[in-house]
């Protein structure tokens, strides 16, 4: 979540047919298998609350060097400082109560190369969940984390010879630092916003990848973020660096079960594109509706470079999340491929930041979404073209859905181009469902929820076509299941 206030402001996977065995085995979470929890049992547990003991209880426990312990710390500070942006986003913020919920929760074991030593709690859940048969099925790595650590990471030996290096990112500060320190909250530093030092301070857990030159990763790497512990806050920190003339395409899927009270998910997403590369990040999030899913994600695309988000957004109370892309050589290119549904009591507040820094740069923003009963969809975009440049090329597109007057759609988009060398399109759109449509299909046989949800799905299929195989045919039946009692 880029949370600075924009409120005034390709890697194509190859084509992939997969058989009904197949699509069932990679389901990543329905509302009855996401909503389940074993009872907690943590070797390590910072407590309850935000001060520097936390900070300091948490870098011992992952025997940290100095210089990260510092940078938690001031990091801290600058958290503390910062006001929370309700002067532009939703005072619902203001319901996230800091001194409740606990910042680390872990057993101690290391992540696991093998599935079978797993502990049995967390590997059922997994499995549950489908990861081991997703790796079969399609994947060249998987991770999957368990409230503050990763409990399972493994990457195809090919992968590994060939010098990419896929691990969680405690791993990586440690073994990797020489390639992950100078990377290491460049792309978004600490001060950027409340949220971003909130992260900085209490990190643990996600990924670090680094792809060398030239290497091409032609499967999927995919990492998985679960939630078991209520007043829990997840804070996962993902680096993906992808060397000149690389290319690699990162999936992640998110769940928790439905608690009682409010459970806190704060991420950050770092990623470099150098000469040439692509990165494509694929997200499909299906949060329990309990969730405050704020989450900062930019990358940097160097000369020739490209960074394409691909973002799905279902479930959570409130999620902000404005993936970004700062085009910094010439000819780099940046894409926000995005879909969000909104259902009662939900508020998804989602968009993209485009920075064009050097000449020739291209940058495209596709945006769907869909409020159900009472949820709010908002869309946040900002594009930034300055003077000095040349030769860039803009493209926006916003289109909201409504499926019945109680719901609520808004857009703030924030176009700024100087001079007169760049070529921009901006379009919105919002519609509502038909009673003739519904009328139309129920007299074909449909139900009316069946209806609905074939609205919805055609409201969104040419932007499903742009996921992974694998994800296309999940969205799809979360999108069905968000449905199933939202109509009538």
């Amino acid at each position: 979540m880029e949370i600075e206030d924009i409120s005034t402001s390709s890697v194509v996977s190859e084509p992939q047919v997969i058989d009904q065995e197949t699509a069932d085995a990679i389901a990543i979470d329905d509302n009855s298998k996401g909503d389940f929890r074993y009872p907690e049992d943590h070797k390590y547990d910072a407590g309850v609350g935000l001060n520097e003991d936390t900070i300091r209880y948490i870098s011992k426990v992952k025997k940290e060097k100095d210089w990260i312990l510092e940078m938690r710390l001031k990091a801290l500070e600058v958290f503390f400082a910062k006001a929370m942006p309700t002067n532009w986003a939703t005072e619902d913020l203001n319901n996230i109560e800091f001194d409740k919920i606990r910042y680390y929760l872990a057993n101690g074991q290391r992540p696991t190369r093998s599935w079978d030593e797993v502990p049995d709690d967390i590997k059922e859940t997994f499995e549950r969940l489908g990861i081991p048969q997703q790796e079969r099925a399609f994947l060249a790595g998987v991770e999957a984390q368990f409230d503050s650590e990763a409990a399972y990471s493994n990457v195809k030996e090919a992968l590994t010879e060939q010098g990419v290096i896929f691990v969680n990112s405690t791993e990586g500060l440690r073994e990797h630092e020489e390639i992950f320190r100078p990377y290491f909250g460049k792309v978004i530093p600490t001060g950027d916003n409340k949220f971003s030092a909130l992260n900085s301070a209490v990190f643990s857990g996600g990924s670090f990848i680094y792809v060398p030159k030239g290497v091409k990763v032609k499967q999927p790497l995919q990492a998985y973020f679960r939630i078991n512990s209520e007043n829990f806050g997840q804070f996962e920190r993902t680096l993906i660096i992808a060397d000149e003339g690389s290319e690699v395409m990162y999936m992640e899927g998110c769940t928790a079960p439905k608690f009682e009270t409010a459970t806190l998910h704060s991420a950050v997403v770092e990623l470099v594109a150098l000469k040439g590369a692509k990165i494509q990040y694929v997200t499909v999030q299906n949060w329990s509706s309990n969730v405050f899913n704020l989450v900062t994600k930019r990358g940097i695309a160097h000369e020739d470079a490209e960074i394409r988000w691909i973002d799905c957004n279902i479930g959570s109370r409130l999620t902000m999340k404005y993936p970004g892309v700062v085009m910094k050589g010439e000819r780099a290119r940046g894409e926000v491929i995005s879909i969000a549904l909104a259902n009662d009591g939900q508020h998804q507040d989602t968009g993209a930041k485009m920075i064009h820094a050097a000449d020739n740069t291209t940058s495209n923003v596709v945006s769907k979404s869909i409020s159900v009963g009472k949820g709010i969809s908002t869309y946040r975009g900002q594009v930034h073209i300055p003077k000095h440049l040349k030769g860039c090329k803009n493209n926006t597109e916003c289109d909201a859905l409504l499926i019945n007057s109680s719901s609520q759609t808004d857009t703030y988009p924030a176009i700024t181009v100087r001079g007169n060398q760049h070529v921009t399109q901006h379009e919105a759109s919002v519609s509502q469902v038909s009673e003739d449509m519904l009328f139309y299909m129920q007299q074909r046989g449909l139900s009316e929820t069946q209806a609905m949800s074939l609205a919805v799905n055609g409201f969104v299929n040419d932007l499903v076509s742009e996921f992974p195989m694998e994800y296309s045919v999940e969205l799809k039946r979360l999108i069905d299941l968000e449905m199933e009692g939202s109509v009538g």
